[in-house]
């Protein structure tokens, strides 16, 4: 189960409220210093924008692959620790905004995770350590520590292990 707070909105859905939660001026900065991380190809430029400008808690060693999609509103929200991979094209959300609510939820990535090639993912969840999502999926619940999962829905995979055979491959 996700861990999210819900906020109840009257009116027009969640998203046409949006400035009622956050900033405009919030947005727009980190919207335009979040486009140039996507795409600058430098590892520590990147997450000195990510932990000083927009107050997400990196790990060090931790790389972001091109693309990324971190969370334009809520960032800080984001924990990711030491030495994980978050592969290229891949979206961080901590927020959702809805038709009669919008919910809000750190996501907690630990040491040593990768996260392959566009995968999503959603508000409230924690990856353990040590942790492999395949590419694509879509991250809606929690992931334990060690576990191989991929897909959508998400589910647990096996690990192929070959036994017996050459570490050169021959």
């Amino acid at each position: 189960m996700r861990k999210v707070k819900r906020h109840p909105v009257e009116g027009p859905n969640a998203l046409w409220q949006l400035y009622r939660t956050v900033s405009p001026w919030k947005g727009v900065r980190n919207f335009i210093f979040i486009q140039f991380a996507r795409y600058c190809p430098v590892l520590s430029l990147k997450n000195a924008i990510y932990r000083r400008i927009l107050g997400m808690k990196v790990g060090e060693h931790t790389a972001f692959g091109l693309m990324v999609m971190v969370d334009v509103f809520f960032p800080e929200l984001i924990k990711i620790g030491r030495n994980s991979v978050i592969g290229y094209n891949t979206t961080l959300l901590a927020h959702e905004y809805l038709i009669k609510e919008y919910r809000l939820g750190e996501v907690h990535i630990g040491d040593e995770v990768l996260i392959g090639a566009n995968c999503t993912i959603l508000p409230g969840v924690t990856i353990g350590d040590g942790a492999v999502v395949a590419a694509g999926s879509v991250v809606h619940k929690d992931v334990p520590a060690g576990a191989f999962v991929g897909g959508n829905p998400l589910r647990l995979l096996e690990r192929k292990s070959p036994e017996g055979a050459d570490p050169e491959g021959k």
